[in-house]
C-alpha cells in the first residue's frame, strides 16, 4: 500500500495515535504503521493507506492531525531524499499540466527565507510544467525538514517529500472556543478535548450520544457537530437553565444545533428515569464527571444516614406528601470519586449499545495511579487511556468499547490489560477522595511558604520577609511562564 506522512499538532500527544485510530473506525479505512516508529516528542508519523482518497477521508473531522502528505520520498539529507524520489519517477505524469506550488516546511529549526529557492529547485526534474500559483494551486508539494526537539541541534536529521492530500479540521477548535461561546461555567470542558472526546465516541449521525453530567453542555455541541443526536442530564438544574437569555438553548442557536441536541433533563443518574432496551439505549456516552475541585458530584440521600427516610413523609400542614410539593427540593449527599466512576460504568454496561463507547475524565493523584485503578467489566474493553499531566495530578480520558450484552447479573470485575508506565499494587486508588487530597497540595505548599517567611524575617527582619515575598512571585511568575512555553511549544516548533 501506498505511504502517508501524517503530522500531528504538537499538543495532547498521548490523544494522537488513540483519535487517528478512531477515524479510521468512523470512516472504515484500513490502515498500518509500526507502534515502535511514533514517538510522543515528534510530530511525524508514517502510515500505509490504501489510497490517497482514503486517506484525505481521515482528514474529515481529524482534530490533532495538521496534514497528511502522500510520502514520495525520505532521507538523511536532501540528496538522499532526491535520490529516493527519483526511483518512482511513474508518480509525476499525472501532474504535469497542473497547477502546481511547492512549498518548504521546517520542524525544530528554520530555513531561511533566500535559501528555500534553491531547495525547490533541486527537485525541477520532476518536469511538471504547470502554472505555478500560490495562492490556490491544484496540487500542492511539500519539502519537509526535521530538525527534532533539541534546541541545541541545528541541523536536520530527516527529510521528507510528498504530495499533500489535506488539512486536518483544527479550525474547529477556533469555532467551538469557549471564550467564544455565549453560555460557559466554570466547569465548562476547551473545545478542542470536547472535539477529541466527540471522535473517540465515534460520533456521527444516526447515532444517540449521552451525557449524565451535562453541566453547561459542552459535549452536546460537539458530537451534535459531527451528526449525533444528544441529550444530557445533570442532578443540577440550574447550570441547564442557566442566567437570563444564556442558556444551554443559546448556544444551540448559537452553533444551528436545534436539531440535534434533543434536551437537558435534571434528575440523579442514580436513580436514571431510562428505560431499558434489549440490545442498548445509547450508542455513546461522553462525559467529564465532577472531581469536586470546582464542582462536587452530589447523588440523592442524606448524609446523615439515621435521618433517610424509608417512606414517603407527609408535608407539614399541607395533606399532601413533601415530594409532591412544587417548591420541594430533595437532599443530596457528597458522591465519592470512586463510586462515581464505579456507577458510571456499570451505567454504561446496561444501556450502551454492542459496540457503542464510553469517554470519561478520571482525575487521578499522580504518584498512587495505577491501572488497577480502573474499574472494569466482561462486557467492557479498554480501547485508550491517556494523560493529561498536571504535574502532583491529572486527569486521564478513559475510552472503553461495550464489546457483549449485559447478562443481567454480572457486575464489575478485575481489570485487564497493562496500559500503564505502573503496574505496582497501589497504597490507594489514585481517584479515591481526590476532592481532599487535590486541595492538600495547596496545604502543603502554604506551610512551605510559611516556613520560609518565618526563616527570612529571623534572617532580615522585614526586608527578608519582602525579599522572600518577592521570590515567591518570581516563581509564581516564572511557572506561569513555563506553562505558556509548554502550551506554545508545539507551534513554536512547527514554525
Amino acid at each position: 500500500m501506498p505511504l502517508f506522512l501524517i503530522q500531528f499538532a504538537q499538543q495532547h500527544e498521548e490523544f494522537r495515535l488513540p483519535e487517528l485510530e478512531a477515524l479510521a473506525t468512523i470512516e472504515n479505512v484500513q490502515m498500518t504503521y509500526e507502534p515502535s516508529d511514533y514517538s510522543l516528542e515528534s510530530p511525524f508519523l508514517i502510515v500505509e493507506i490504501e489510497s490517497a482518497e482514503k486517506a484525505a477521508l481521515l482528514l474529515n473531522r481529524a482534530i490533532l492531525i495538521k496534514t497528511i502528505t502522500e510520502l514520495w520520498g525520505q532521507g538523511s539529507s536532501w540528496d538522499e531524499l532526491i535520490e529516493k524520489v527519483k526511483e518512482h519517477p511513474e508518480r509525476w505524469p499525472q501532474y504535469l499540466e497542473t497547477t502546481f506550488k511547492f512549498l518548504v516546511v521546517t520542524f525544530g529549526g528554520t530555513i531561511e527565507m533566500k535559501d528555500k529557492p534553491a531547495i525547490i529547485n533541486r527537485f525541477s526534474f520532476t518536469g511538471f510544467m504547470g502554472k505555478i500559483d500560490l495562492k490556490n494551486p491544484e496540487e500542492e508539494f511539500h519539502l519537509i525538514a526535521d530538525y527534532g526537539i533539541d534546541p541545541n541541534v541545528h541541523v536536520a536529521s530527516t527529510f521528507y517529500m510528498g504530495r499533500l492530500v489535506g488539512h486536518g479540521k483544527r479550525d474547529l477548535i477556533d469555532k467551538f472556543n469557549v471564550k467564544k461561546r455565549k453560555y460557559i461555567g466554570n466547569t465548562t470542558m476547551d473545545a478542542e478535548l470536547s472535539l477529541i472526546m466527540a471522535n473517540q465516541a465515534l460520533c456521527g449521525p444516526g447515532k444517540l450520544v449521552y451525557d449524565p453530567f451535562v453541566g453547561t453542555g459542552s459535549f452536546l455541541m460537539t458530537c451534535a457537530h459531527f451528526g449525533a443526536m444528544t441529550v444530557g442530564s445533570d442532578i443540577d438544574g440550574r447550570q441547564i437553565r442557566g442566567k437570563g437569555k444564556a442558556s444551554i438553548q443559546s448556544n444551540c442557536e448559537q452553533y444551528d444545533l436545534k436539531g440535534r441536541v434533543l434536551d437537558a433533563l435534571v434528575f440523579d443518574v442514580c436513580h436514571a428515569p431510562w428505560r431499558r432496551f434489549k440490545g442498548g439505549l445509547f450508542d455513546a456516552i461522553v462525559t467529564d464527571p465532577p472531581y469536586g475541585v470546582r464542582a462536587g458530584a452530589k447523588t440523592l440521600g442524606r448524609k446523615d444516614a439515621t435521618k433517610q427516610a424509608s417512606e414517603p413523609r407527609m408535608a407539614v400542614n399541607e395533606g399532601v406528601f413533601a415530594h409532591l410539593l412544587p417548591d420541594y427540593v430533595p437532599p443530596t449527599k457528597p458522591y465519592e470519586m470512586s463510586e462515581v466512576v464505579a456507577d458510571l460504568l456499570m451505567f454504561a454496561v446496561k444501556n450502551l449499545t454492542r459496540g457503542g463507547r464510553l469517554v470519561y475524565w478520571l482525575p487521578t493523584v499522580t504518584e498512587d495511579y495505577t491501572i488497577d485503578d480502573l474499574p472494569t467489566h466482561p462486557c467492557m474493553e479498554l480501547v485508550a487511556n491517556c494523560e493529561q499531566a498536571f504535574g502532583q495530578w491529572s486527569r486521564r480520558l478513559i475510552t472503553m468499547e461495550k464489546i457483549a450484552d449485559w447478562d443481567g447479573e454480572t457486575s464489575l470485575g478485575a481489570p485487564t490489560g497493562n496500559m500503564n508506565k505502573s503496574t505496582t499494587n497501589p497504597k490507594q486508588q489514585g481517584h479515591f477522595g481526590f476532592r481532599d487530597r487535590y486541595f492538600a497540595f495547596s496545604v502543603v505548599e502554604n506551610a512551605r511558604r510559611k516556613k520560609e517567611l518565618k526563616e527570612a524575617f529571623h534572617k532580615g527582619g522585614a526586608e527578608g520577609v519582602a525579599a522572600c515575598m518577592r521570590a515567591f512571585e518570581e516563581r509564581k511568575k516564572a511557572e506561569q511562564q513555563m506553562q505558556k512555553l509548554q502550551i506554545g511549544e508545539g507551534e513554536k516548533a512547527e514554525k
